[in-house]
């Protein structure tokens, strides 16, 4: 019996999207999500693509696995009883934040609560410097009377967080070591292993949110582990995490922080991969499902990553409103703006959208579930971007009429206007806002949209790519095959990764040569290490990083170290490098400063599948079709007669002119009156300006 199959499954806010791939074999469904007992949506999806494909559970070797469970955990504040201990005297670094303000002029401004109230927060006598030499030394009589305050409030799960720990963990591992044995049913989270890196803020929230959601993952990730079995499916489950590489069960159950974004991870996984399948070196991946989009920038067929972001931005996404969470993570912007974002009036008498969802349960209006309020489904309904029947792969049939009513009652009869017309405001709204959030990402990184090819995927991404290209100027877009379920496919594509981080402060005036080849050698190690737990046998590739700033300024920039530099680590190269950076950056450099690394990253990866390259092909002859549909068109404000073909109609070099609609099991993909599409040779369509129109 062949055991090369894979299982590919991810848990969004709206569906839970099962893969299965193998010899010969690629099945997908969705799922609506189940919140209560998340599990139950992947084995109901694991039942059906293994009917689909007719295949048993036990010839499943290997499932790899996203959730948002974590994310919501830290949005809805719904995890353990958690403490936190740290340093005496810094006990509300959690709550001072950073003292900047992400509204400057707002005098009633608001800042999110932090995750710990105060009475959570304990402190115990002992200190280290910046070096990591012992100040004051841990207090191990304190220990008892700490243990007792913390026994008698019954807590599942304790964060510890000392004050330079990242230089010197010893006092974070003498205090877990004692509490661990007084406490042996409590879950422990350490600064020093969950983000060993400098800024105490950053840090101590990661600590305490990987606390805070530990019991929970832990306990479902062993329901889930458990449930598998049950159906005869015992491969490996791995877990996609956050940098875009996948981890073993036994490490995400003890980090699940870094589980935060895995499901958009997949998706910049997925059109990495496939920019490299098209030869393309600036790609914009733009990913929307039923409760978010998220957009990233994919150069030269590498995610764009960062070290911190943030989750649960409580001021329309503005930066600095949310809460800090420091691990590795592929750099993207993530807006409520899905296929269940609601539309609402403001008191401005505005259409807003989002970033309420309707989520799962109840659901747009349309899915016949209790929703009342009109969500960008129900719009898009309306304006004929989607059929009612066969919706997600046939899960659900739309009710039209519903939507119509909630369109009218929840914007129409505030505005008096009609429900196509606020259908129009509705979807004008979050394209607009979509876009608003790409051009500020691309502004924020130095690129211009206009030289970069959009990657569409998602359940709902299709449905609205084309107005997109046109309010960016992005003259072409791709949408693969399995558009609609890409983050799955995306997990199945993601090579082992882990990225080791460590801060040890070095200016280059004071270069120190040899402290530099240890520290690499330590942290490319620790990286190895993790990643040869998850698979033992891969070849590993290190890549290396150091985070640079001129001396004085608050915030470091990455600098790729190239082999030489790593092997020979010479102060010159890394100026050279540093500045090369900064100039691409902010187009020029700072004279008469010098320049300094605070931290140092190793990233170790097994090797990538590499896509066979596809040579894009032109149009070549209009598909026959006969089939008629009325899909409106934002950008003339009316509904325009255009074509409705099935995706499998399409052979390679045969199109369509927009307006048009392509219609495949979990998606379907409007052709804009602007556009033209055409399909390639691996049946991914491209969509681009009509001939002729420029």
């Amino acid at each position: 019996m062949s055991r090369d199959y894979r299982l590919g499954v991810d848990i969004g806010g709206t569906f839970t999207d099962v893969v299965l791939e193998g010899p010969g074999i690629f099945e997908s469904v969705k799922i609506l999500t189940t919140y209560s007992a998340p599990e139950d949506a992947i084995l109901t999806g694991l039942d059906q693509v293994c009917k689909q494909a007719n295949v048993a559970p036990d010839q499943i070797r290997q499932m790899i696995h996203g959730t948002t469970l974590a994310t919501n955990a830290l949005i809805e504040r719904e995890g353990a009883k958690t403490a936190f201990v740290t340093t005496e005297g810094f006990r509300d670094v959690i709550e001072m934040r950073t003292e900047s303000r992400f509204e400057q002029y707002d005098l009633n401004l608001q800042l999110p609560a932090p995750l710990l109230a105060r009475n959570h927060r304990y402190t115990i006598s002992e200190r280290m410097d910046a070096n990591g030499n012992i100040l004051k030394p841990l207090e191990l009589d304190s220990i008892d009377e700490l243990t007792r305050n913390l026994r008698a409030a019954g807590y599942e799960s304790i964060a510890v967080g000392f004050l330079h720990a990242y230089a010197n963990p010893v006092h974070e591992q003498q205090l877990v070591k004692a509490l661990s044995v007084k406490l042996p049913n409590v879950h422990f989270s350490v600064s020093s292993e969950v983000s060993p890196q400098m800024r105490e803020y950053e840090r101590f929230n990661t600590t305490v949110a990987n606390a805070y959601i530990k019991p929970l993952m832990k306990s479902y990730l062993s329901r889930l582990a458990d449930s598998l079995s049950a159906r005869g499916m015992t491969g490996d489950i791995f877990l996609m995490h956050s940098g875009g590489g996948l981890m073993s069960l036994t490490d995400a159950a003890d980090f699940p922080v870094r589980l935060v974004e895995s499901g958009p991870a997949g998706g910049a996984v997925f059109a990495a991969h496939l920019a490299g399948a098209f030869a393309l070196d600036k790609v914009l991946s733009f990913d929307m499902g039923g409760t978010t989009a998220k957009i990233c920038l994919i150069k030269n067929q590498t995610p764009k990553t960062a070290r911190v972001f943030e989750v649960a931005r409580s001021s329309g996404f503005k930066k600095g409103s949310g809460m800090p969470i420091s691990i590795p993570v592929i750099d993207m912007v993530e807006i409520g703006a899905g296929g269940g974002s609601l539309g609402h009036v403001d008191r401005l008498s505005q259409i807003r959208v989002g970033p309420k969802s309707a989520g799962s349960e109840p659901g747009p209006a349309c899915y016949g579930r209790g929703g009342k309020s009109p969500a960008v489904t129900d719009a898009d309904l309306m304006l004929g971007k989607l059929k009612p029947l066969g919706f997600a792969g046939g899960q659900i049939d739309l009710d039209l009429e519903a939507s119509k009513n909630a369109l009218a009652s929840g914007i129409g009869s505030a505005l008096g206007m009609s429900s196509v017309d606020a259908a129009h405001g509705i979807v004008e709204v979050v394209d607009e806002n979509m876009a608003n959030a790409a051009r500020v990402h691309a502004v924020e990184n130095g690129e211009d949209l206009s030289e970069y090819t959009m990657i569409a995927f998602g359940g709902a991404a299709p449905l609205h790519a084309g107005r997109l290209c046109e309010k960016l100027g992005i003259k072409d877009c791709l949408v693969p095959q399995g558009a609609g379920v890409g983050s799955a496919i995306g997990f199945l594509r993601a090579p082992f990764s882990f990225e080791a981080t460590r801060t040890t402060y070095m200016s280059l005036n004071n270069f120190d040569t040899q402290l530099v080849q240890r520290l690499l050698r330590d942290i490319a190690s620790e990286a190895e290490n993790f990643v040869k737990t998850c698979t033992p046998n891969e070849s590993i590739d290190v890549e290396y990083r150091a985070f640079m700033r001129y001396e004085g300024q608050g915030w470091e920039i990455p600098v790729e170290l190239d082999p030489s530099m790593v092997a020979a680590p010479q102060a010159h190269a890394f100026l050279i490098a540093f500045e090369e950076a900064y100039s691409k950056l902010f187009s020029r450099t700072v004279q008469g400063l010098s320049a300094e690394i605070t931290i140092w990253s190793a990233k170790a990866s097994t090797k990538a599948h590499k896509p066979a390259l596809v040579s894009i092909t032109g149009m070549q002859g209009l598909v026959d079709n006969n089939k008629s549909r009325e899909i409106f068109d934002p950008a003339v404000g009316a509904f325009l007669n255009g074509c409705e073909i099935s995706r499998a109609q399409l052979s390679p070099g045969q199109g369509v002119r927009g307006p048009a609609a392509v219609n495949e099991v979990e998606t379907t993909l409007i052709v804009p009156n602007s556009k033209q599409l055409v399909a390639q040779s691996d049946g991914t369509l491209l969509m681009s300006e009509k001939e002729g129109q420029s």
